[in-house]
């Protein structure tokens, strides 16, 4: 097999997961939308996720296009030419795209998740699932083929030169990470103003569901769990996954100065190691595909289980293939600096990044998922009102740090042992192999959640509110899953790619014991806070904006005013048991809340509020680099990725937890003998502390995933210039 034909099979399977998106997307189209309410509903969620995100699209395209002519002036021999300006610009279109395709039908599947669920779980989560496939297949189609198309143009420019190639294709990464963090960033704003609106004004002050169609926050609620939870998680792993085989392609170019391994790899003269991450990413897309097929749950069954069936027989399966794919191409045994590694070390080292994403998501779901003894301590705390509850859940989530670290220092200690510094960023691609059907199962938690809000404001039966919950409860865990396989992979990308900026400048080793390395150190060390500082206070003041709305509509509104008497009137009592009267005033409130109002105050704050940190993550590595050179960026590196490996895990996991506190109140919770339910003191309690965990699950704590590698990356691109 030669190189390109390689190269080639990568596009084919590319283009495949693009049509498995097409395919899916078509399908969920056809599926009945339901009734006229719920159709109005749908489409006000639906125009509210496409405004934030041409409002979002505007200001990126600037930002794109200003970077790109700073990367094309800079850029001279030693930057390896003004194509690297190209390849950011590719990166950034493509993740662009796979958010734009993946908020599209997702805001399609919601309410058709919701009609079927009339009918039963089954088809409704066969639906949810659909949609979120779509994303998860779109994200890695668009990544290995934009990828590899780049990689046989670029070949074909410098064939004899694999080294420029691969440099040049870091813009691509560089792209895809700024794409990221602006919609990570702007997404987690956009959704927590929203939903700190509804839970403070409508759930504690009013009384009322966050999802009632009274509540004129709902349908910015429902756009930010898109915004946040599809485009802006898509994005995150879609940079992820191209930041994992970049940074093992330019790892894996480092053996071309081996001349046993080039001599043993007659077979792609020599360019096994650089395009083996592209061949395993192409594979994972067909793996994640047969995956999708398994996920089927019959009447009654569980939800949970189907998706795990699904994930777990795609690893498998995947598991299997990469044994032949890595002893197929790589040489059995070579020597390089000393060292001598094989290709079943590679193989091994490959497993051990795919299971610790899976013991990571795990350890994750033991400290957020509902009924688990961290969630159950922190709704004891709440007896003794918010200041309690709070502590407990900053506990939890510091606590949650040990097990995700533990972890990650065996892998990384493993990978290493089994292949160097090329293990450690093959774990990172084994890790992520899987990300098309991993990022279907966290796309399915949004869907299903806008499927039960629709169903709330379309008044529906309460069977079908019922399976929409059972769906949303699988969704929350699955979400808190996928937090921390983007946490899990997030360190083991940063990692490999800090090696191959190391190897790019000729760095042997960081020297801590150097002034200005260890200044570096504590520079990055300090970054995660100022950014989660940004990230929280730029929530705080939108959801400022957003609770002063929401408490104006509900004083100035008088059919709002009427609606909400009538219903605490008849708190306990069905709408069919009210007067006449009294359903009469209710029904003369619906539509009259003012959700646009609130989808535009959510929407501007985010992208007002998203530049700065953005901006952040891409001038402080330019400024260190040059100013203090690159053993000082090194040291940069170090700091940030340690410090914001650590804040991220603790910030996801305390929201998550504090979240799942909230909601085993909701659904009746008995602690020492006695019953409490929604709308009890503890409740109100708990509301509280998952106002002040979403920021973190939501904003501040993912973002940070994206920061980590974004500065690896800039890192990377300069680091010609440093040398």
């Amino acid at each position: 097999m030669s190189a390109d034909l390689l190269i080639y099979l990568s596009i084919a399977a590319g283009v495949v997961g693009l049509l498995y998106t097409l395919w899916k997307s078509s399908w969920v189209s056809k599926q009945d939308p339901g009734t006229e309410r719920m159709k109005r509903i749908s489409v006000y969620i639906a125009d509210g996720a496409m405004a934030f995100l041409k409002a979002e699209y505007r200001v990126l395209a600037v930002f794109v296009v200003v970077v790109a002519i700073l990367l094309g002036v800079s850029a001279d021999a030693k930057a390896s030419s003004s194509l690297v300006a190209v390849s950011f610009i590719m990166g950034a279109l493509c993740s662009t795209l796979a958010g734009f395709i993946g908020m599209r039908v997702a805001t399609k599947a919601n309410v058709r998740t919701t009609n079927a669920a009339r009918t039963g779980l089954a088809p409704a989560l066969e639906i949810a699932f659909a949609g979120g496939s779509v994303m998860g297949m779109g994200v890695v189609g668009l990544g290995v083929l934009g990828l590899s198309v780049l990689f046989l143009v670029y070949s074909s420019l410098w064939p004899a030169d694999p080294h420029k190639v691969i440099t040049v294709i870091t813009g691509f990464s560089f792209g895809a990470s700024s794409i990221a963090l602006f919609a990570r960033v702007g997404g987690g704003i956009y959704t927590k103003a929203a939903d700190v609106g509804a839970d403070l004004v409508g759930k504690v002050e009013a009384g009322i569901p966050e999802d009632h169609p009274l509540n004129p926050a709902t349908i910015a609620d429902n756009v930010g769990d898109n915004v946040g939870d599809v485009a802006g998680m898509g994005a995150d792993l879609f940079e992820s996954y191209v930041g994992s085989i970049i940074g093992t392609m330019v790892l894996g170019a480092v053996f071309l100065g081996s001349a046993s391994f080039v001599q043993a790899d007659t077979m792609l003269n020599g360019m096994a190691a650089v395009l083996l991450p592209l061949a395993l990413a192409g594979v994972g897309i067909i793996m994640s595909i047969l995956g999708t097929f398994f996920v089927r749950v019959k009447e009654g069954g569980d939800p949970q289980a189907a998706l795990n069936k699904g994930e777990f027989g795609s690893s498998i399966v995947m598991i299997i293939a990469s044994y032949f794919i890595i002893n197929g191409l790589l040489p059995e045994s070579w020597e390089f600096n000393g060292h001598q590694f094989s290709a079943m070390g590679v193989f091994w080292a490959t497993i051990i990044g795919l299971v610790s994403g899976v013991l990571i998501g795990l350890i994750t779901e033991y400290y957020t998922g509902l009924g688990k003894r961290p969630v159950v301590e922190i709704a004891r705390q709440s007896l003794t009102g918010s200041a309690t509850n709070i502590i407990a859940g900053l506990g939890v989530g510091m606590r949650s740090t040990a097990l995700p670290i533990i972890v990650l220092a065996a892998a990384i200690i493993g990978a290493y042992t089994f292949g160097g510094l090329y293990g450690i960023a093959i774990a990172a691609v084994g890790m992520l192999s899987n990300t098309g059907i991993q990022l279907a199962v966290d796309a399915y938690g949004p869907i299903s959640d806008n499927a039960g809000g629709i169903a709330e404001m379309s008044d529906l039966p309460k069977e079908v509110r019922a399976r929409t919950d059972k769906l949303d409860a699988v969704g929350n865990t699955t979400a808190a899953i996928g937090k921390g396989f983007a946490i899990g992979s997030a360190a083991l990308t940063a990692l490999a790619l800090f090696t191959a900026f190391m190897a790019t400048t000729k760095i042997p080793s960081i020297d801590i014991s150097k002034a200005k390395v260890m200044a570096g150190l504590f520079l990055g060390g300090m970054l995660p806070f100022l950014f989660s500082s940004m990230a929280m206070q730029a929530v705080g003041r939108a959801a400022m904006s957003m609770i002063q709305e929401v408490r104006r509509q509900f004083k100035d509104i008088p059919a709002l005013k009427a609606a909400l008497a009538v219903m605490h009137k008849n708190e306990n009592k069905e709408y069919k048991d009210w007067s006449k009267e009294d359903q009469a005033t209710f029904d003369a409130a619906d539509g009259k809340a003012e959700y646009g109002k609130c989808v535009e105050i959510s929407t501007k704050a985010a992208i007002r509020e998203m530049v700065l940190p953005g901006l952040l993550a891409v001038i402080v590595p330019v400024v260190i680099g040059f100013s203090g050179g690159a053993e000082m960026l090194g040291g940069l590196l170090a700091g940030v990725t340690v410090t914001g490996v650590l804040m991220a895990i603790f910030q996801a996991n305390a929201g998550g937890a504090w979240d799942n506190a909230k909601k085993m109140f909701e659904e009746g919770i008995e602690i020492d003998g006695q019953k409490y339910y929604k709308g009890s003191d503890p409740h109100k309690a708990a509301v509280v502390g998952d106002t002040v965990g979403d920021p973190f699950k939501d904003t501040s704590g993912p973002s940070l995933n994206i920061l980590i590698k974004l500065m690896s990356v800039v890192s990377l691109v300069i680091a010609p210039l440093l040398i």
